[in-house]
């Protein structure tokens, strides 16, 4: 398989134009409704992921599992429908519905383990098989995985659902490192590290093929940024450098919104509006 550009990746995989259903509401096709995948795409994503993870444990301890869960689920309904009725990708819309997904995505895996009982290795198993299935069930419809070609409603939907999924995957798979397995926090955050070096080096030097590379890294990035974000935030006790979660939130918060903002302003990830001839649409 052919090496893919730097370019490649900021445009529909060639050869995924085979199937493309005419759009069923919502965006018309000359409108994609994510970002360009760039080095700030990557660094905003592991941002986010972080403030997500602390930002779920200060929530949850300080109003308790229940009223916490409540909360993050109206956060990110209320953030999804609006994401969900824009024309076009709008960086503010799109990251916040991100951030969301990353506060409730870590509640999801959390509820699963402390409230269910049901241990990370299992958890792990369970939301891979549902990450499995969903990108199955995307491509067998779609023809196309690629997060280029998000211009129709039911698109958008199967990239929403695989990215809530990817976000409960990592948050189990990072537990299950630093816990279950007593690696720790930052033992775990350089695992990650080296881990999500491999489809950019396989992609570079195998011929991974870019939509590939480009999920197998989403997925890592929430067991990445988490890891660090935890070491941050626990005490000494626990491993941690005992900055504290809402602290530890609000510093990931703040170079999050500059990027965004910096994003919104220079348009630097405002993807193509009109796919050239040819490509997924």
């Amino acid at each position: 398989m052919a090496q893919p550009s730097s370019e490649a990746l900021r445009r529909p995989v060639g050869g995924e134009g085979a199937r493309t259903p005419a759009p069923v509401g919502g965006p018309g096709p000359g409108w994609s409704k994510v970002p360009q995948v760039t080095a700030l795409f990557w660094a905003v994503k592991v941002l986010t992921t972080g403030m997500g993870e602390t930002a779920s444990d200060y929530l949850g301890r300080t109003l308790g599992p229940i009223p916490a869960g409540t909360l993050g689920l109206a956060g990110l309904v209320a953030l999804l429908v609006l994401q969900f009725r824009t024309t076009r990708y709008r960086p503010w819309v799109y990251w916040s519905a991100i951030v969301m997904v990353s506060v409730f995505g870590t509640m999801a895996a959390d509820v699963v383990h402390v409230m269910a009982g049901i241990p990370y290795t299992v958890s792990v198993l369970a939301f891979s098989l549902g990450l499995a299935a969903l990108l199955t069930a995307w491509y067998v419809s779609e023809g196309t995985l690629s997060i280029h070609s998000i211009r129709t409603r039911r698109r958008e939907t199967f990239y929403w659902a695989t990215v809530l999924t990817t976000f409960a995957l990592g948050t189990a798979v990072g537990d299950l490192t630093a816990g279950t397995l007593r690696w720790g926090y930052l033992p775990s955050g350089l695992l990650f590290t080296a881990l999500i070096a491999i489809p950019a080096l396989a992609g570079r030097f195998l011929g991974l093929n870019a939509v590939a590379a480009f999920w197998w890294a989403y997925v890592l990035t929430r067991p990445l940024g988490a890891s660090f974000a935890d070491w941050m935030g626990v005490s000494p006790t626990h491993g941690g450098l005992g900055w504290g979660t809402g602290p530890v939130t609000l510093a990931l918060l703040a170079p999050i919104a500059l990027l965004v903002g910096y994003l919104a302003l220079r348009q630097g990830d405002t993807p193509d509006e009109h796919p050239p001839t040819g490509t997924a649409s």
